[in-house]
């Protein structure tokens, strides 16, 4: 009985990212008992808000979080992912200031309402994600190469939307989206993932979208012969991305209330993608478990944090991260999966054959 509860609990999807949660906080508690230290103060407006490297983690975790839902979908659709995210976000960003300033980039008062430069850059965002869901569904290009496009020319194609010129929007409620609503000492992404979670969900609950995906990454061909129409599956996973890329493009700009187009979400792509593999998602595509790579994005996020919190320049984060790759990418070959099973085969049944010759003797 408990060595069947044991499996099924190491047999969770969920099981490897909320492992991995556990070892960064042991970790922590051992160096440092002061990570986990959250203290209620004030900012500049006087406003009380919530400090510390946990509430760090939840807010810059969010936006990664929000990225991995869309991911995680043109992943499980399409066996690829879409590299084009962080390059997306400064496009999508770029068009939302455009709508705020217009054409003078130090306005004294925003030219449109925030909600309608916010549906402009969904509307931007679901484009970008058409785009690139057109060139994998329809074109048949496989989406790191189709993806590659907007990845070489859309921080250009942002900065072309602006004329190279960097909108400071002056509208202090622009900030609260990735900030602090006044009054309210947790940060605001923390309220806007949790809207994007509860409308994942509730679409994928409702509807056979989830179903119809996995059937499209799992067997194309099967899915087609089952009345599933495997075009459009694809298509609208890379469109639901960017319409996830858009709301990141909203907590991304408003952080500043401006915009730099060659660093604004610089690699976040990569990190996006660690949070699904994370997760435990197969990369070629087929089943997928939601909750798996939102915690996924969070464990990415904690990495991150705990990185800084050691001192560890940002240039040398990526090789850290890769390590974390190679080590998800050596577990789960099906060469090492299939000797650690047989190993455990063996210590079981060592272990069995010990209990009868004791109760023999």
């Amino acid at each position: 009985m408990n060595k069947s509860i044991f499996k099924k609990i190491t047999g969770n999807q969920l099981f490897i990212p909320i492992m991995a949660l556990l070892l960064l906080a042991v970790i922590n508690l051992i160096v440092d008992p002061g990570f986990f230290k959250v203290t209620l103060g004030t900012n500049n407006a006087g406003n009380p808000v919530l400090s510390g490297y946990l509430i760090t983690i939840l807010d810059y975790g969010s936006e990664l979080a929000i990225l991995a839902i869309g991911m995680t979908l043109v992943t499980a659709a399409s066996g690829g992912q879409d590299i084009s995210v962080g390059a997306t976000i400064a496009i999508a960003g770029s068009a939302m200031l455009r709508v705020l300033c217009g054409t003078n980039p130090r306005p004294d008062a925003i030219q449109a309402p925030i909600i309608v430069a916010f549906l402009v850059a969904c509307l931007v965002g679901m484009l970008c994600g058409a785009f690139n869901g057109a060139l994998v569904s329809v074109f048949k290009i496989q989406p790191m190469i189709a993806t590659l496009v907007l990845f070489t020319a859309g921080r250009s194609i942002a900065a072309w939307i602006n004329v190279n010129k960097l909108p400071i929007v002056p509208d202090p409620k622009f900030a609260y989206f990735g900030g602090f609503i006044p009054g309210i000492p947790i940060p605001t992404t923390v309220f806007i993932v949790i809207a994007c979670i509860i409308v994942i969900a509730l679409v994928l609950k409702f509807t056979n979208l989830g179903l119809y995906t996995q059937a499209v990454g799992i067997n194309e061909k099967s899915a087609r012969l089952n009345g599933i129409n495997p075009t459009f599956i694809k298509f609208l996973a890379f469109v639901i991305l960017g319409l996830c890329v858009a709301v990141a493009a909203l907590i991304k700009v408003s952080r500043l209330s401006t915009i730099n187009y060659s660093v604004i979400a610089k690699d976040i792509e990569m990190d996006a993608i660690l949070a699904v593999a994370l997760g435990g998602n197969a990369l070629s595509g087929g089943k997928f478990n939601m909750w798996a790579s939102i915690i996924g994005a969070y464990v990415i996020q904690f990495l991150t944090t705990t990185l800084y919190k050691f001192n560890v320049q940002s240039d040398a984060l990526a090789a850290y991260k890769a390590v974390v790759v190679i080590l998800l990418v050596f577990f789960s070959a099906p060469k090492v999966r299939e000797y650690l099973g047989g190993f455990t085969k063996k210590l079981s049944a060592g272990k069995a054959e010990k209990k009868e010759n004791k109760g023999e003797a």
